[in-house]
């Protein structure tokens, strides 16, 4: 049994889970969410808790089973306390700043970049130097912040770029003459 697929996805109060065959609906505070399944999958819904079981114990129905527990304890998460990426901006003159929702991006171009954040997601700017990305569908908030940093992604040897929070940037010595 997968460790991760027989725990029950708890739904909290404030949220609501429609089940329709394969497909979920979950509604919250924050928004909502839809998305299908696999057929082969069986959810339900008892006692303010999701369950997913598989039908055998096949490799693909393993694969599945965790997956499909996993993908609805995050649209859960997300309409009730919805998610959150923070992106730090390091070098001389780089900077951030919003324009409406878009954001703005000064970091070493001839020209700004203007990043247009996709309907759901919010951007923040905090500083001058701190991104933060939020919204309800974890996928796309992971998707934006990495758009985002892959804009000017840290070098190694000043550590110049836009990285995650909690990122470990591994710096190169610079090279010297030898003699």
């Amino acid at each position: 049994m997968s460790r991760i697929g027989k725990l029950p996805v708890p739904v909290p109060a404030g949220v609501t889970c429609t089940l329709n065959g394969s497909h979920l609906k979950v509604t919250g505070p924050k928004g909502s969410l839809e998305a299908s399944f696999s057929p082969e999958m069986t959810m339900t819904l008892a006692d303010g808790q999701l369950n997913v079981m598989r039908p055998s114990d096949a490799k693909e129905h393993k694969a599945l089973h965790g997956l499909t527990r996993t993908l609805a304890n995050n649209m859960v998460v997300g309409v009730s306390e919805g998610f959150k990426k923070t992106l730090l901006i390091e070098g001389t003159g780089y900077r951030a700043s919003l324009q409406g929702k878009n954001l703005n991006l000064v970091i070493g171009y001839s020209h700004p970049v203007v990043v247009e954040p996709p309907e759901g997601i919010t951007l923040e700017v905090e500083g001058t130097s701190t991104i933060h990305v939020t919204g309800i569908n974890k996928e796309l908030v992971g998707q934006v912040a990495a758009n985002i940093r892959k804009i000017r992604a840290v070098e190694p040897y000043k550590g110049k770029g836009i990285r995650y929070q909690n990122e470990f940037v591994v710096r190169k010595e610079s090279k010297t003459t030898g003699k």
